[in-house]
């Protein structure tokens, strides 16, 4: 399977040669309120992240009403409601996501979403969302899978609680339909511990997969996710919240807003240290190598007519006047035209 390794997201190309591209995980953590969920974009805005993303779900679609909630939600949120009923309360409906959009937009913020079911999937392609993120949650749902594919929008995949040959199936189902895949690693807990973040997965995916590839970001405060740039990461997503006392899933999980802004403050830096694959002096290593590198000098008197050896030729600095010492071997098949005084600059 050969995926796409330039894949644009509103006019932003992700490569493996772009800036990372960040995502702030706004989610749930507007709780309903859609002023906190402007005031979540203003935040992300603040940050400098490339977009900012929510979460959209039909309850009555995605989960039975008797099932239990996941044991990190038991921990959160009040354990007398059942996951349905924490849903419900959670839900955006179609009119306020577009409202969303529009203000993320006017922000210059990209807009997205996760689709958690058909329906919601559908509304977001109205909505004309640019991308689509699909949840750990549903890596092995292969029927949703194929749809989401189908949609022809570029798809980030979070690879959380499953097994490598369960991501293997979901690419195979992604990919009859759909070459635009940005797959992520992400150990699904809300926090993970340190020990759960298993960056070198990112490896791994590298080496099975022909496929760009990221990190979703479970881990406690800024964490793991200017690690996993290093590692190759192109995407980062990381949930963020306003505060992180408020009621909710997800809040005790998430980076504060000045977290985030710090986040993509070490991520840009991390850039700037990786810099490019292309192993040459520096602008400023120019000036040094010049000053400090050796060129081949006289280390005894030559007389003209003499085979250059390794007894009366020897490297100093000499300012980068001269024969390299990196040509030695060149220089000692030669013999020298004229006569040299000791230190005296060998010519050929």
């Amino acid at each position: 399977m050969n995926f796409n390794r330039e894949i644009e997201i509103n006019h932003q190309v992700i490569s493996d040669v772009s800036r990372t591209y960040i995502i702030a995980e706004a989610g749930v953590n507007h709780n309903g309120d859609m002023n906190t969920a402007k005031k979540l974009i203003d935040a992300a805005c603040d940050a400098g992240v490339d977009a900012v993303k929510f979460q959209s779900f039909k309850p009555e679609g995605l989960v039975l009403k008797q099932a239990p909630k996941a044991p990190y939600q038991l921990k959160t949120t009040s354990k007398d409601e059942s996951q349905f009923d924490m849903l419900k309360a959670l839900e955006v409906n179609k009119d306020n996501m577009r409202m969303l959009k529009v203000y993320a937009e006017e922000k210059n913020l990209t807009f997205l979403s996760t689709p958690f079911e058909q329906e919601s999937l559908m509304e977001l392609c109205e909505l004309d969302v640019p991308a689509i993120k699909i949840a750990a949650t549903d890596i092995t749902n292969i029927q949703y899978l194929r749809e989401v594919a189908k949609t022809g929008k570029p798809i980030i995949l979070s690879a959380g609680m499953c097994y490598l040959e369960e991501v293997e199936k979901a690419l195979e189902a992604i990919f009859p339909f759909n070459k635009q895949v940005i797959l992520l690693q992400c150990s699904a807990n809300y926090p993970i511990q340190d020990t759960e973040a298993n960056l070198n997965v990112i490896d791994t995916f590298k080496k099975k997969f022909d496929i760009l590839v990221g990190y979703s970001d479970h881990s406690v405060g800024i964490g793991a996710a200017p690690f996993a740039v290093a590692k190759g990461a192109k995407v980062i997503e990381k949930h963020f919240t306003l505060d992180r006392t408020s009621a909710g899933p997800d809040q005790k999980a998430s980076v504060t807003a000045e977290e985030l802004k710090q986040l993509v403050q070490q991520i840009r830096t991390v850039e700037k240290y990786l810099g490019n694959e292309i192993k040459m002096p520096t602008c400023s290593e120019q000036f040094t190598r010049k000053t400090l590198q050796k060129c081949l000098v006289a280390k005894t008197f030559i007389q003209a007519g003499t085979p250059f050896t390794n007894d009366n030729v020897t490297a100093k600095r000499t300012n980068g006047v001269g024969i390299s010492a990196i040509y030695i071997d060149e220089v000692l098949k030669k013999t020298a035209s004229k006569d040299y005084v000791v230190d005296e600059i060998i010519e050929i």
